[in-house]
């Protein structure tokens, strides 16, 4: 089983939102299993404070509970996740298109969204 470590706003969608081939990943890309590092954890421990956000960082909170954490540590998740990837290949959950870049250059993969359905992207 490959670990997809995801960031902020991949977990959000991943918890709100209804993705269409959830169900069949295994099938499509294969078996994974989604892991949260604490500086993602953190990240989200500070948005349930902006009143806009915290009915979607509630669901969020709950929804990670099930899931694995790894020590990823830090102050700002972009950071010390693209720093991670660059001593460890590894897949990276993201939505962010700047960090996507940087981590495809880093030599990894990034699992993201479109059309509300998981994607690979080498």
């Amino acid at each position: 089983m490959v670990e997809v470590i995801c960031d902020t706003n991949f977990l959000i969608h991943l918890a709100i939102k209804r993705i269409k081939n959830i169900d069949n990943i295994d099938v499509e890309i294969g078996p994974i299993s989604f892991v949260v590092p604490e500086v993602v954890k953190n990240e989200l421990s500070k948005l349930e404070n902006i009143p806009e956000k915290k009915q979607d960082i509630i669901a969020t909170l709950n929804f990670i509970k099930n899931l694995k954490t790894i020590p990823i540590c830090g102050t700002f998740a972009d950071k010390e996740l693209l720093n991670y990837v660059k001593t460890n290949r590894s897949i990276v959950g993201t939505m962010d298109k700047a960090l996507k870049k940087q981590i495809k250059l880093a030599g990894s993969s990034i699992i993201s969204f479109s059309q509300d359905k998981i994607i690979l992207e080498s």
